[in-house]
């Protein structure tokens, strides 16, 4: 544990969220690989937790009611069925006028990715009038399995489906649901120091600016946001404390 989290989280409280979780991410040993995601997330925000009053306001959502009330990691948010798969979020924050979905991604979309996958279910009309973009790209999935080629899209119209259910049936109702899309951009390969292909970062870039604007207008908001910009920010906040954090985070990481 000493070598999983950096001295100012909290490894304790957040390896109790992520066991508690279906992705088995520390059993399974993917936290502890030089290049997990999982474990960028967690102690990128896992520094809020039992604090989340202290978290800035997130890049693109400054427009929100702030401070955060709650925080949570490896958060599911559910479809209105029962039974399947339901989207795990790496970090779920709400706020007085908002509810966060924060999907991380590290070397992800650097690499091949599987097929998109929708079941039969996804197809039901539950989604109300302003999910038209969402389903457009569910739609065009379904029949070009190249669509996107480094960007995960199927699993975020997933995590934007599972978001607006909570608005409407998960408690958090009349809150804003906004889907936050956190990536890093790596420079070198952590195995072997390889150089990152420039070539993939940029297609990753643009299929994240295609799909915002694809969705843009639709009822849950999507924001897309390097980590690099995130950490940027909260060097600019009124408090050493968190400045620090956001440093050995770039120190740890260098996303």
């Amino acid at each position: 544990m000493a070598d999983r989290f950096l001295p100012c989280v909290p490894g304790p409280k957040v390896e109790r969220m992520l066991n508690a979780a279906p992705g088995n991410e520390i059993a399974s040993g993917n936290f502890d690989s030089p290049e997990s995601s999982a474990a960028l997330a967690a102690n990128t925000f896992g520094f809020f937790i039992k604090r989340e009053g202290e978290l800035p306001p997130l890049p693109g959502c400054g427009d929100q009611d702030w401070p955060a009330s709650s925080l949570a990691l490896e958060k599911t948010v559910r479809f209105p069925w029962k039974g399947g798969r339901h989207p795990v979020l790496d970090v779920l924050v709400t706020t007085p006028s908002a509810i966060i979905g924060i999907e991380s991604k590290r070397f992800e979309p650097l690499r091949a990715k599987s097929d998109a996958d929708f079941s039969d279910a996804y197809w039901r009309q539950v989604w109300g009038d302003r999910m038209k973009g969402y389903e457009s790209i569910r739609d065009r999935l379904h029949d070009d399995k190249g669509l996107y080629l480094a960007l995960n899209a199927a699993q975020l119209v997933k995590h934007a489906f599972g978001l607006r259910t909570q608005v409407h049936r998960g408690g958090y109702k009349g809150l804003t649901p906004i889907l936050f899309y956190l990536y890093a951009e790596p420079e070198y390969w952590p195995k072997n120091g390889v150089p990152v292909c420039e070539e993939a970062k940029a297609r990753h870039r643009n299929e994240i600016e295609r799909f915002s604007i694809d969705v843009a207008g639709d009822e849950v908001r999507f924001v897309g946001c390097t980590y690099r910009s995130l950490l940027a920010s909260w060097k600019r906040v009124d408090s050493p404390k968190i400045q620090a954090h956001a440093e050995a985070v770039m120190q740890r990481f260098s996303p």
